[in-house]
């Protein structure tokens, strides 16, 4: 099978265990650069991808972020779904006794009520700084404007996120993911996209590619349907036994260099 696009996760795939791109990821994707498109396709804000798409010289393919809840390209939004303001609402009034950390993004901008450890180590992990406004303010200013978020991010203890979990999943099941990227994490996005819708969108829309075409690469349960339906869905080591269990490959876990190591394979590169 000729393959003629790759699409990659970030976190727990792509970095290594410093959270950068390792000098053998670098010099592997300089020698594909010229022969096939790579697309970044994470949770992450836009900002916390492009960096990487800078050092990788890419920065002319689009992203997915938010796990498929925005996709841009040449800097300009192509794809977009919102989590609706009443559910958003909703969550805030369920969490006031919780009194758990709640991150609100909306394309660029990423809201927190205050920095304490939770926003500090996401802003440590994505090297990106969130503005400080309280969850009411930021409900206010998205009613008006007719606004959603594209991904909620609820961080605390491990009891406290399951309550969240169980409350969403109850009221809203037919309108949101829920991912639990750790016990203490909980990633929410509108459930009409995902990272293989995403996917879809750029194929048919962007690139006239087909789905056997590609090459995918995670790690994580919102790699799951992208693994899956890719032509060649590649988990790497670390992955969920979920994920190692549907992948067609299994490489290196992403602090051995995985990805870069599989595309050394699949494309006979040169060997460093």
């Amino acid at each position: 099978m000729t393959y003629k696009i790759i699409f990659t996760d970030i976190d727990g795939t792509l970095l290594n265990k410093d959270r950068q791109l390792s000098p053998l990821t670098l010099k592997v994707f300089e020698q594909l650069r010229e022969r096939i498109p790579v697309v970044l396709i994470s949770s992450r804000m836009p900002q916390a991808m492009k960096h990487l798409q800078e050092e990788l010289d890419i920065t002319h393919h689009p992203l997915i972020c938010y796990n498929g809840a925005l996709i841009n390209i040449d800097g300009k939004t192509e794809g977009s779904k919102e989590i609706p303001w009443t559910i958003i609402k909703d969550l805030h009034d369920f969490n006031l006794e919780l009194d758990c950390h709640i991150s609100l993004y909306n394309n660029t901008d990423w809201y927190v009520p205050k920095m304490d450890q939770w926003a500090k180590r996401e802003e440590n992990n994505t090297k990106v700084t969130p503005q400080i406004k309280s969850t009411n303010a930021v409900l206010e200013d998205w009613k008006n404007s007719e606004k959603g978020a594209h991904k909620i991010m609820c961080m605390g203890e491990t009891d406290k996120i399951n309550a969240i979990e169980n409350h969403l999943f109850k009221r809203f099941k037919d309108q949101l993911h829920l991912y639990r990227s750790k016990d203490t994490y909980l990633e929410i996005t509108n459930k009409d996209v995902s990272k293989l819708t995403a996917v879809k969108f750029l194929l048919d829309k962007h690139f006239n590619f087909s789905l056997k075409e590609t090459i995918a690469f995670g790690d994580n349960y919102n790699d799951f349907e992208m693994l899956k339906a890719a032509g060649m869905g590649i988990a790497v080591g670390n992955a969920r036994p979920e994920i190692l269990a549907i992948a067609k490959q299994v490489t290196h876990h992403n602090t051995e260099d995985g990805v870069a190591k599989s595309l050394q394979q699949l494309f006979n590169l040169s060997q460093f």
